[in-house]
């Protein structure tokens, strides 16, 4: 299987590639990020807003504290949290979508409704108000986020289930007394995995700029954990001068998420079966 893994790789485009190595250098960093960081993540190590130079390669931030350092640790934080936000996310939309699938009638129609009326609101603005009710805890916002963005996942699950309920081999289990669990298990979801992993990539995504949203407006992740949002809120004020320090965690936001769509459309283009 690695074999063949690494085959499609090899033939897959530049852009591919290239967004594979971002993937692969963001998990590196958020892995090891205590051993590449040269300084602590918390820890004030300069005067404030020192410049690039000596020992601080990207200055300090507004505390004095080693931006190179907090970059990469943001790097376990921003992007653990947000993968951990995703995966909650497929796992409450992609089941209960499935669920509707399958069981159709009045589970269908009242998880359909309920799912239209949180779409109804716009997914920034409901997690504001979410967030300033129950707080911004990590726990919380990771849940606050798996809720609201898992409607999307509940709609594609949905629609790809219910094309797959009435094809003839899902009839047939049907007819053989199989279970509904047994029916979701071996014939919906391994017939939908395909746009659901592309779903998986652009959903992070999603959740990866939602996060640093409301980080960025004080409402995500807390200090002093370091995160990209919010480093960018504290150091907004030195565009003012020329320095271009805010735009190095501006920077890694993009990058990643143009990495991740590089790799969802190779993943899309190889699996619709389209030829080059």
């Amino acid at each position: 299987m690695f074999s063949t893994i690494l085959k499609e790789i090899i033939k897959a485009p530049l852009s591919a590639k290239f967004g594979l190595l971002i993937i692969l250098i963001y998990g590196f960093v958020a892995i090891f990020a205590p051993v590449i960081a040269p300084y602590g993540e918390r820890e004030i190590v300069g005067s404030q807003f020192m410049q690039w130079e000596g020992d601080f390669v990207l200055g300090t931030d507004n505390l004095g504290r080693d931006m190179l350092s907090r970059v990469i640790y943001g790097a376990r934080n921003t992007v653990g949290i947000a993968l951990a936000a995703t995966v909650l996310t497929f796992l409450i939309g992609g089941l209960t979508g499935m669920l509707a699938a399958a069981l159709g009638g009045w589970f269908d129609l009242v998880f359909s409704r309920i799912v239209d009326a949180i779409m109804a609101i716009p997914t920034l603005i409901s997690a504001l108000m979410l967030l300033t009710v129950f707080g911004t805890a990590i726990p919380v916002l990771i849940i606050v986020i798996a809720v609201l963005d898992s409607t999307r996942v509940f709609r594609l699950a949905r629609a790809v289930g219910v094309n797959i309920t009435v094809m003839e081999y899902v009839e047939a289990a049907r007819l053989r007394g199989e279970g509904l669990v047994w029916i979701i298990r071996r014939e919906l979801i391994p017939n939908a995995m395909a746009p659901l992993v592309a779903e998986f990539g652009l959903r992070f995504c999603f959740v990866f700029l939602t996060i640093s949203a409301l980080s960025f407006l004080g409402l995500g992740i807390q200090p002093p954990t370091a995160d990209w949002g919010s480093m960018v809120r504290e150091t907004a004020t030195l565009i003012s001068f020329g320095d271009p320090t805010p735009l190095i965690p501006a920077g890694a936001i993009g990058l990643l998420t143009v990495g991740v769509n590089f790799v969802v459309d190779w993943f899309l283009h190889k699996t619709s079966g389209l030829k080059d």
